[in-house]
């Protein structure tokens, strides 16, 4: 079974799909399965530079450091939502941009993934 924002992965061409309602079935693209990513947490790689970092209120940070951002290594998007996972709000990057987001100021956003080309998906709660 599916779940609501569940991101899944094309093992031929790199798709990425995020389920926005839960269902039954299977994901197939390419004519196979497609793969659930699990999100990489800060408890497996103390000071990872992947992990989403809160910074006040209303921002995002990709690392304690900022995540490099060139062609060959980048974050491809940061995704935010809410406890209940009615409110979400994303930002897709490319290379050479800050990876950062900002929220939207009255946000009450309390995690954070984010996915980097390289190193997949990255999972963090504020």
């Amino acid at each position: 079974m599916t779940q609501r924002l569940g991101l899944y992965r094309c093992g031929i061409c790199g798709n990425i799909v995020q389920v926005m309602h839960e269902g039954e079935g299977e994901l197939v693209c390419c004519g196979q399965a497609m793969t659930k990513l699990e999100p990489h947490t800060v408890e497996e790689e103390k000071n990872e530079k992947h992990v989403p970092v809160f910074i006040g209120e209303n921002k995002i940070q990709v690392g304690s450091e900022p995540h490099p951002m060139i062609e060959e290594h980048y974050i491809e998007f940061i995704e935010s939502f809410s406890p209940d996972k009615k409110h979400v709000e994303i930002r897709f990057l490319s290379p050479n941009e800050e990876p950062q987001m900002q929220l939207c100021s009255n946000s009450s956003h309390d995690c954070a993934i984010e996915y980097c080309n390289i190193h997949g998906l990255w999972k963090s709660k504020k």
